[in-house]
């Protein structure tokens, strides 16, 4: 009798009391048939899959499912042992099958989760991220969504793409940068080198136009060459926005161009589609950590195209270095030196070199703070494009949460100085304010997804009329929630 056979009837011996009904596949032995009901067959089936034979473990699983060809938990051990065995195909399609079939969130969460499983050893790992996400959607308890966000960090670090994708839908007070002012005193006018000190009207197409805002960006890198300590990533980026006039910026264009046809001039004919941006670009990444692990040093160059009201805008080559440096395990230093060059197509040329440097710290109770500043220098081949700039930020993220609310609050100043303007003789000054406010609601969650609010606001106030501006935001996107 050989061992399979002596084992088959031992257990059916064995059992104090069969409570299912017989399984319709029976064994046969030299002596007698042995039968297993099914509840036995599936400990079997599990009891050898423990014991890593996952060949008898398959063998279980097969016959259960001669019998019943819908029966998950055979269909999630065969799965499981297809998998080990390097089967990863015919693993996927009996853990897809197990999905479909489940009739509970337990039974979907395992489907889910030994469906990632097969798919990360298959080497599709962007595709065994959203099954775990699929996993955290379906969990039958807390316990099982935090398991499948720890397999999900787990796979995110070993696939060699890592995308992030954002939406942006918008309302905006000010789509065009307009003036918040309905008048500007000019002292100089390019087109007009006799206006002298005036009070010039500002048509509706130079003041704040408000609207609607969308668009998306995405960010992908692929990392093809890793070691202990450094890495290599190839960058690929796309993003867009465009704009949508409401009906009262609609109006007031309208009586603009009705007011120039008057004058015998031609009309704007402005639309939200005007102020589109884009950019698509390529670009190499590396990183590498220092030998203590206490920082990391990282290197970027990217070349792309941006497009303006759906026409070409610039070429531009943008390279940057950095260096981060951890003081403790709380608080965190960085460095930054960029440079953007741009060639424009129908914008200027434009050459733009920046240094910043920030700290980060982890405060009690979970709070975190930071501060970083930025000096920027831009030249161009017009004058009145070039200035220099300094720019203070700070963040403040709100460690406990509010109703279920995660808080992030920002700040930023800013001071802007342009030697050259064709509007007065003293060049031209900004001064600007901005805040933000992100509310992430953590209680709202979909395949470890949250919906985010952001509430942004700025003021920019110049020495000419022209270019003051106001601009108030709400913005409505998504975050992960690991």
């Amino acid at each position: 009798m050989s061992l399979l056979k002596q084992q088959l009837k031992a257990l059916a011996l064995g059992a104090a009391v069969l409570t299912a009904a017989p399984v319709a596949l029976a064994q046969q032995t030299s002596d007698a048939p042995v039968q297993l009901s099914v509840e036995q067959m599936r400990r079997a089936a599990e009891l050898n899959l423990r014991n890593e034979d996952y060949g008898r473990a398959l063998a279980f699983a097969d016959a259960l499912l001669q019998r019943d060809p819908q029966d998950v938990t055979a269909l999630l051990i065969r799965s499981q042992a297809l998998r080990a065995r390097a089967k990863y195909a015919d693993a996927q399609r009996a853990a897809r099958d197990a999905w479909r079939l489940a009739k509970s969130d337990n039974q979907k969460f395992t489907a889910s989760m030994l469906m990632a499983q097969a798919l990360s050893s298959d080497g599709k790992r962007t595709r065994a991220q959203f099954w775990l996400r699929r996993a955290a959607q379906v969990a039958p308890t807390k316990a099982h969504a935090n398991r499948a966000a720890q397999d999900f960090r787990y796979v995110q670090q070993r696939n060699p793409w890592q995308t992030n994708l954002t939406f942006t839908f918008q309302p905006s007070s000010n789509i065009n940068n307009g003036s918040a002012n309905d008048s500007s005193t000019l002292l100089y006018d390019i087109l007009n080198p006799i206006l002298g000190d005036s009070e010039v009207a500002l048509g509706a197409s130079s003041q704040a136009l408000s609207g609607l805002e969308t668009g998306f960006a995405l960010q992908s890198r692929y990392r093809f060459h890793q070691t202990e300590r450094t890495a290599h990533d190839l960058r690929i980026g796309l993003a867009y926005r465009t704009y949508h006039l409401s009906n009262s910026a609609k109006d007031d264009l309208a009586e603009e161009d009705a007011a120039r046809v008057a004058r015998g001039e031609a009309p704007l004919e402005v639309s939200g589609g005007d102020f589109a941006y884009g950019t698509v670009q390529l670009g190499y990444g590396y990183k590498q950590l220092r030998a203590d692990r206490r920082g990391e040093f990282s290197l970027t160059a990217d070349i792309g195209q941006s497009f303006y009201g759906g026409a070409r805008y610039q070429r531009y080559l943008r390279a940057g270095v950095g260096q981060s440096y951890y003081i403790n395990a709380k608080t965190k230093l960085d460095f930054g030196l960029s440079t953007d060059i741009r060639s424009g197509q129908r914008g200027a040329d434009q050459e733009q070199l920046s240094l910043s440097g920030g700290v980060s710290k982890r405060l009690a109770g979970g709070n975190g703070l930071y501060l970083g500043a930025a000096i920027t220098s831009v030249s161009s081949d017009t004058e009145r494009l070039e200035y220099d700039e300094i720019r203070l930020r700070s963040g403040y993220l709100l460690g406990r949460q509010v109703m279920g609310t995660s808080l992030q609050l920002g700040l930023s100043t800013s001071f802007r100085d342009y030697d050259v303007t064709p509007h007065g003789p003293n060049g031209r000054r900004e001064f600007q304010i901005a805040a933000e406010a992100t509310a992430t609601f953590n209680k709202i969650d979909y395949m470890g997804f949250n919906p985010t609010v952001s509430l942004s606001a700025s003021t920019t106030n110049s020495n000419i009329g022209l270019y003051d501006v106001n601009r108030i935001g709400l913005s409505v996107g998504i975050a992960s929630a690991f």
